[in-house]
């Protein structure tokens, strides 16, 4: 459901994973006023949101009972879902006696990891929350709905574009990266002469540039992040920020392209200084841009 044009809840719940991005939603939201009540998931949520957000409550990851009745108890009716879970914690042995799932947790996810009716991946697991929330009477809202300039528009984002043979690499990355998405297995590739080094998986983009970057020391590489074909931008939304370009830097990466309206930019001046700083491009374009023979930034300002 989307929101109003110009609308924007007096109170918001939000549920924050890892990384920069819950705080960045979480400032942003405050700046326009709401209030926010975080359930911030164990070993993952940054401890700044709790002096951040007007109240913080720890969520183990089998606790959507908890989860419920602290948005009943803060008198929300919507909220959202902001930053990573480390979904290797699912490959855990002993995974339910180490999470302790309350039993509407378990009955949500019985189909996945007991009975084997449904698949793990990211919209079936994450897809299980939205609807868990919706039955209980809370609707889970994409945070670009809540804070539309979170999405980076098509541009370059750097003083350097891409050269030529980068520009091949992006072109030739977009199309690994959309059928990697809409096979639902993960939103990032790795390559260098048009050869894919590093596909994302369960161990998130971070791990997979790392992964690249030990495979082709010293060469440098392009990293392409898009969007799924179906993506549900309530979840899993595609997010990059200094952290990702520190990465990118420690690995060799030299190129970064993501889409246009469909990814989330965190650390704006802070991204853009540092990839200036190490010569690193960064590039959101459009599906249309992929099928072009040329680039459509200049390798050089004027």
């Amino acid at each position: 459901m989307m929101l109003m044009s110009g609308t924007l809840p007096s109170r918001i719940g939000l549920i924050a994973g890892w990384g920069r991005y819950p705080i960045y939603l979480a400032e942003a939201l405050k700046q326009r006023g709401a209030a926010v009540y975080c359930l911030g998931i164990v070993n993952h949520a940054d401890p700044k949101l709790k002096t951040l957000c007007d109240d913080y409550c720890p969520l183990g990851l089998g606790k959507l009972q908890t989860a419920f009745r602290f948005f009943r108890q803060h008198g929300l009716t919507c909220g959202t879902m902001a930053g990573k879970i480390n979904k290797k914690l699912l490959l855990e042995p002993m995974l339910l006696w180490r999470q302790l799932p309350d039993w509407y947790t378990l009955r949500t996810f019985a189909p996945m990891f007991i009975t084997g009716k449904k698949n793990s991946t990211d919209d079936t697991l994450l897809g299980a929350v939205v609807n868990a929330f919706a039955k209980n009477g809370f609707r889970l809202l994409p945070g670009t709905d809540l804070i539309p300039d979170l999405l980076v528009k098509r541009q370059k984002l750097t003083r350097r574009g891409p050269t030529s043979a980068e520009w091949k690499d992006i072109c030739f990355g977009w199309k690994l990266a959309k059928e990697m998405g809409r096979l639902d297995i993960g939103q990032s590739v790795c390559v260098s002469g048009q050869t894919a080094l590093a596909v994302e998986a369960i161990e998130g983009t971070d791990e997979c540039i790392r992964r690249a970057g030990s495979l082709c020391p010293g060469k440098g590489f392009t990293v392409v992040k898009v969007a799924k074909p179906q993506q549900d931008m309530r979840f899993d939304v595609p997010t990059f920020g200094l952290f990702t370009l520190q990465t990118m830097h420690e690995s060799g990466a030299r190129v970064l392209a993501v889409e246009a309206n469909r990814t989330i930019f965190i650390d704006r001046q802070d991204v853009a200084d540092f990839a200036d700083q190490y010569n690193i491009c960064i590039v959101s374009i459009h599906e249309d841009d992929s099928d072009r023979g040329k680039s459509p930034f200049a390798e050089f300002p004027d």
